[in-house]
């Protein structure tokens, strides 16, 4: 089994994030979510291995949470 990568991997990362803003130009929010949805399932098909996907599954819902209000 392979454990989740969670340390910067992706080369040009600036240049990544740039096409994939560029992807979403003028699409409507219901048709950019479905692209979302899309990217998802076919990269954890690339992936493949349930155990990794169930960690970064985890880790975007920790990510996710609100940090606790003081007071």
């Amino acid at each position: 089994m392979t454990s989740l990568n969670t340390r910067p991997n992706i080369d040009g990362p600036d240049d990544f994030y740039a096409e994939l803003l560029a992807l979403h130009e003028g699409l409507s929010k219901a048709e950019s979510d479905a692209l979302n949805a899309r990217l998802i399932l076919i990269l954890a098909n690339h992936i493949g291995d349930r155990d990794v996907l169930r960690e970064a599954m985890q880790a975007a819902a920790r990510a996710g949470e609100k940090p606790a209000s003081n007071g």
